[in-house]
């Protein structure tokens, strides 16, 4: 597998939304699930993701931050991403990340109660694009 640069994954990366988000439950299993980025795109080997305090997605990770993403695109574009999970509580990283769209499911912005942002820090990150691959370690 060649190596590559953060800025080539970015650029691949770009128009990537959603992702599949799979963490270690408290029973030693994994556990995955859809989330979006809510069009915040601009990867710098950070991903950010909205949820809910009480979600089972925030127990794991308090529990074990290692998570792996998932994504893919067009032309056989497919990224997997490992890193460690961080939980953003303060007011001013959510106001940053916000989009309006997130009302949808957070009716009061960023002050809904038990709001809470999911940072994902890639350590590594492969990508497979038709004939093409890579890998970065960060």
């Amino acid at each position: 597998m060649a190596e590559t640069t953060l800025k080539a994954v970015a650029a691949k990366m770009a128009k990537l939304d959603i992702t599949l988000l799979t963490t270690h439950t408290s029973r030693g299993h994994l556990s995955t699930r859809p989330m979006s980025n809510n069009g915040d795109v601009e990867y710098d080997g950070n991903s950010y993701y909205f949820t809910y305090e009480g979600s089972r997605t925030v127990s794991d990770i308090t529990e074990n931050p290692h998570v792996s993403l998932g994504f893919s695109g067009p032309d056989w574009l497919y990224v997997s991403v490992v890193g460690t999970a961080t939980l953003i509580r303060q007011k001013a990283t959510l106001e940053k990340h916000w989009l309006p769209e997130l009302k949808r499911w957070f009716k009061d912005g960023i002050d809904t109660p038990g709001i809470v942002l999911i940072r994902v820090q890639a350590k590594r990150i492969k990508f497979w694009h038709g004939e093409e691959e890579g890998e970065l370690t960060l």
